[in-house]
């Protein structure tokens, strides 16, 4: 039994006899061989053939590097290191095995000599516990097994599966202050002044929404929707903003105090991945010599090139979906449809939303081959750095893709859109949106609940389905294979081998990036989650619930779906550290601009303490907001509109309002507008400074590293040291 443990399985078609494929396969056979290996042939309807490496090699392992490892697992009878480092140096082998052709099984695997290769799901007994106990979903608030995680899956897995668990964790504390202030917003701000001041506002006439058929609208009309804009715009938001700059600061403080007590506890808080890489390298050739570091400007540059281009194409898109949203608000107002005709704005903000989604799914393909084929123009010298350099590249295209409809919206709907008689046209022809007179932050709330709910519940479902699907699938096409052989009448016992290697073989095939995937789909939520959080209050609450199913949706999918995972090595989570700290700079700066520019925060502050009843004597008992909407509108007069722009029937009187700060003789800006302007351009520039030495001092009082670790390694220096003298 112990003999026919496998580390490997290599999957082949069957070739013809003396074709090119089948003596590419036997040569690399043959090399594998030279080396030592052991190696098993099955048939079925394809080839199946069982790798298992001599013990020398792991032996070599051992002493080259000292490795604690054999210390960490119940070795097996001819297993003395843990399988998880015995299948990585297995996979490298593998990897890195040249033919006489100077092919590698990367090069076979294109010219489909091989169709797969894949290390075992064995039933071991940290399998049988993980399933039980890990991978199902009434485990859902268990604290996960992570030492089991890496005993079965790596160090990396184990760390992916930890930081994940710690983010869900602290991002429950974001949630509930989220949820706090939404609540808030409901009960306190529902009947503001302003909000009332819209609702009572009968007899304020406001300009048309697009040029034909649109009629002079009341103010009044809009009350539902000033009150929801109050629920979400208010001073409540701008503490949260700040709350949430100082908890993606700690919440990384504290993960990185985590991170180094979980690695000290598996021995690899100074292991180095290159003394590792040339261990490995050297084991499998003796004759090897170390790749060079390299660098090129001249790749470089053509590199930052290419990547600004692409940058180029995904903005380009974002003004695609803001040139739909501007004509489908121009054929909204068109309809024959009451429903339509009334709430234009609202159906081309949410049907907006609802392509973004839609061409957020299609470029997250497009954007991933071009970042692989910016990585191979790169050529980076080991995989660690391919992940690297793959990572900022399809973070870059990513952001761009999920934020920058969302950024047009919140900095610039409604800013460069013109005035009445001189509105700015897309292909002279179709106006730019305006914001609503209460403001534009309830576009990019909507926008945001659409795509965060779309992207938590259509993409997880077809995450789980997908792989679930293929798998039943799989199971109901072999059952009646099985029922044959079961009742045939002189069958030949079958290879207990067989079924196991067939059963791994149908799941779900895994890659390199298998687990990257994973990462960048929470690091994308995270930037959800911090960056315009002000505009959506419950972005954390969607996202601490999403993350308990997530969990246990990777686990399922690693343990019961896929194939099982390569195990790697990791001390830390690598350049995603660098990407979520940048990501906790731009949420300062984001939530900065949305409080200054998108929220009616500080035109709203500005009014109370300048132009309000407050400033006047004897205003005890008024509210100091009071006739703030009236201040906010500019008046334009009718016969001024542009002659082609055929607005609907005049109303009784000669003038209708706008939401600007501009004079009514020759519509230029008040002075109201630039004490407006600088009282947001210091409120920002206030706002950063404080929020990010708020976050450096967050950053300074909480300690990378917990001083029980550091003394740890001081004992163990110092055992050592007493030991050598």
């Amino acid at each position: 039994q112990a003999e026919e443990k496998w580390d490997f399985v290599l999957v082949s078609n069957i070739h013809e006899a003396g074709s090119e494929k089948e003596t590419k396969r036997k040569k690399f056979l043959d090399e594998l061989s030279k080396k030592g290996f052991t190696i098993k042939k099955i048939e079925d309807k394809k080839l199946f053939y069982g790798v298992r490496a001599p013990k020398q090699i792991f032996q070599k392992y051992q002493w080259l590097l000292r490795n604690p490892d054999s210390k960490l697992q119940n070795p097996d009878a001819h297993r003395d290191i843990p399988v998880t480092t015995r299948i990585r140096l297995v996979n490298f082998i593998l990897q890195n095995t040249v033919t006489s052709d100077l092919e590698k099984l990367h090069d076979l695997r294109k010219k489909r000599v091989f169709e797969a290769a894949f290390p075992l799901h064995e039933k071991e007994e940290v399998r049988e516990f993980l399933k039980e106990r890990w991978a199902r979903w009434r485990d859902i608030f268990s604290q996960q097994p992570i030492e089991k995680i890496r005993c079965y899956f790596g160090e990396k897995v184990a760390l992916y599966f930890a930081w994940l668990g710690w983010y869900t964790y602290l991002l429950g504390f974001a949630a509930v202050a989220g949820l706090l202030v939404f609540v808030t917003g409901i009960t306190v701000f529902n009947s503001s002044q302003v909000s009332k001041e819209i609702c009572e506002a009968t007899n304020t006439i406001m300009c048309p929404l697009c040029d034909q058929k649109c009629p002079f609208w009341l103010l009044s009309d809009t009350c539902t929707y000033a009150k929801v804009t109050h629920m979400i715009d208010n001073e409540g938001t701008v503490l949260f903003a700040m709350f949430m700059a100082i908890w993606a600061t700690v919440f990384l403080e504290l993960w990185k105090r985590q991170r180094a007590t979980v690695v000290t506890d598996w021995d690899l808080y100074r292991w180095d991945e290159e003394e590792e890489e040339l261990a490995m390298e050297l084991i499998n050739n003796l004759q090897h010599e170390p790749q060079q570091y390299q660098h090129s400007y001249f790749r470089s540059t053509i590199i930052l090139l290419l990547v600004l281009v692409m940058i180029a194409v995904l903005i380009g898109i974002a003004h695609g979906l803001v040139i739909y949203r501007v004509v489908a608000t121009a054929l909204f107002t068109q309809s024959d449809l009451e429903f339509l005709r009334e709430q234009a704005n609202t159906m081309a903000v949410m049907t907006g939303a609802v392509l973004h989604y839609i061409t957020i799914v299609i470029m997250t393909k497009v954007n991933r081959r071009v970042a692989l084929y910016l990585c191979e123009l790169e050529k980076p010298r080991t995989f660690s750095q391919h992940e690297n350099s793959f990572t900022i590249k399809i973070f870059t295209f990513q952001f761009f893709t999920n934020f920058s409809s969302l950024i047009y919206i919140a900095f610039f709907l409604g800013r460069i859109n013109g005035h009445p008689g001189n509105y700015v046209r897309i292909a002279g022809r179709w106006r730019l949106e305006e914001c609503h007179p209460s403001g534009c932050i309830t576009d990019l709330f909507i926008q945001m609940a659409i795509i965060m709910l779309l992207k938590q519940t259509i993409s997880n479902v077809m995450e789980y389905l997908v792989p679930w699907i293929s798998h039943k699938l799989h199971k109901k096409w072999q059952r009646p294979k099985k029922r044959r052989v079961m009742l045939g009448e002189e069958e030949e016992a079958e290879d207990p081998c067989k079924r196991q290697w067939l059963s791994n073989y149908q799941l779900s095939e895994v890659n390199a990036f298998s687990l990257f995937d994973e990462f960048l789909e929470m690091v994308i939520q995270y930037s959800f989650t911090t960056i315009f959080v002000a505009a959506f209050p419950l972005a954390p609450l969607l996202a601490f619930c999403n993350n308990l199913f997530e969990i246990r949706l990777d686990a399922i999918k690693m343990m019961r779906l896929r194939r099982r995972i390569v195990p790697r090595k990791a001390n830390d989570i690598g350049i995603w550290l660098q990407v979520l700290e940048a990501i906790g700079i731009l949420a300062v700066i984001g939530n900065g601009l949305v409080i200054a520019i998108t929220s009616d925060f500080i035109p709203m502050q500005v009014y109370k303490y300048t132009y309000s009843p407050c400033m006047m004597e004897n205003s005890t008992g008024v509210d100091c907001s009071t006739g703030y909407i009236n201040h906010s509108l500019s008046v334009f007069r009718i016969q001024d509109f542009e002659p082609h722009t055929k607005p609907g029937l005049g109303p009784m009187g000669l003038c209708c309002r706008y939401r600007d700060y501009r004079n009514a003789d020759d519509y230029s800006y008040t002075v109201q507008f630039w004490h407006i302007f600088a009282a947001r351009l210091a409120f920002l520039i206030l706002f950063e400074h404080v929020a990010l030495c708020v976050k450096l001092i967050a950053a300074w009082y909480v300690p990378d590293v917990p001083q029980s670790v550091k003394n740890k390694f001081r004992v163990r220096k110092h055992n050592n040291l007493r030991k050598e003298l």
